[in-house]
């Protein structure tokens, strides 16, 4: 089933949806598009990244604090969970979630209330909880780094968000989106404003392993340097030496690679050089070079 129609389906219902995929593949957009599609899309979307969260602060920022509970605490405090009151409450990077605090999240998700710091007495809280991470939450469960009576409350409606190199059909209008966003947000009239075929052409033709981050953080750099004469090719040129090139002494042996593996691999990524290169355990510039000794450019 296409994750375009699981995002539906999660709308449609008011259970725990958890969000997996690779770090930058739009994890959080999915949510948002599952929220603003249920029932709850009139209240918040409230957001939080739980890796980003320092240890000693985790309870307070979930459930909330009294004024005068701990040193600093000049008012009171709602905590993520009251502020979705009413909305979903999204909770990235879930698997960065200390033990501590996972047990505290279950108590929550069974109850329906939380308790503030320095509170008397429970509060009663209606919220959807929408989670992801780009970890391997079986794993860590084995490993004694996630509950796994947590992980069963979370995992009822698991939702895979395939990667940016996967989302051959969409990638046009993904890039155009992020590239009108782009002029927006630099006082441009973006609304007529798409990224032409070539340039489609060649930012498709790209492997995109930091997804739909990655192809934000170039089309920014096209942005600023366009007027420079420097084109995409240039810029993806450079991300891929970034990302792929190797040390001299490994390069040179696994440039020994046959011409008809070469051939049979570009084949099956149909053509597309960057992901062939991948397969390969080759930089794209190793295989372009390899090809130019074939003719076959």
């Amino acid at each position: 089933m296409q994750y375009k129609e699981m995002l539906r389906i999660a709308a449609s219902a008011e259970v725990p949806v958890l969000i997996l995929g690779e770090s930058g593949a739009g994890k959080e957009v999915a949510a948002r598009k599952i929220h603003e599609q249920s029932i709850r899309s009139r209240g918040p979307f409230i957001a939080l990244n739980c890796g980003a969260i320092p240890t000693t602060l985790i309870e307070s920022i979930l459930e909330g604090a009294e004024k005068g509970a701990y040193t600093g605490a000049t008012t009171s405090r709602p905590g993520v969970v009251r502020a979705a009151e009413g909305g979903s409450l999204f909770l990235d990077e879930i698997g960065e979630l200390p033990l501590q605090s996972q047990a505290r999240l279950l108590r929550i998700l069974q109850e329906k209330k939380v308790l503030p710091i320095g509170a008397h007495q429970e509060v009663s809280v209606n919220f959807r909880l929408i989670c992801a991470t780009n970890r391997n939450l079986p794993e860590l469960v084995q490993q004694g780094k996630f509950r796994e009576d947590l992980f069963f409350r979370l995992n009822v409606f698991p939702i895979k968000v395939p990667p940016l190199r996967e989302r051959i059909e969409e990638f046009s209008q993904i890039a155009n989106d992020v590239w009108r966003q782009i002029e927006a947000d630099n006082f441009y009239n973006a609304w007529n404003r798409n990224l032409t075929t070539s340039e489609i052409q060649k930012l498709q033709a790209f492997s995109w392993p930091g997804n739909i981050r990655q192809l934000k953080n170039i089309l920014e750099r096209y942005h600023l340097l366009r007027e420079q004469r420097i084109g995409i090719s240039t810029l993806l040129g450079e991300e891929s030496i970034q990302y792929y090139s190797k040390p001299a002494k490994l390069e040179s042996k696994r440039q020994k690679i046959g011409k008809e593996t070469i051939l049979m691999i570009l084949e099956e990524c149909r053509f597309n050089k960057s992901l062939a290169a991948r397969k390969l355990g080759i930089s794209r510039g190793s295989l372009c070079y390899q090809l130019r000794k074939m003719n076959e450019l």
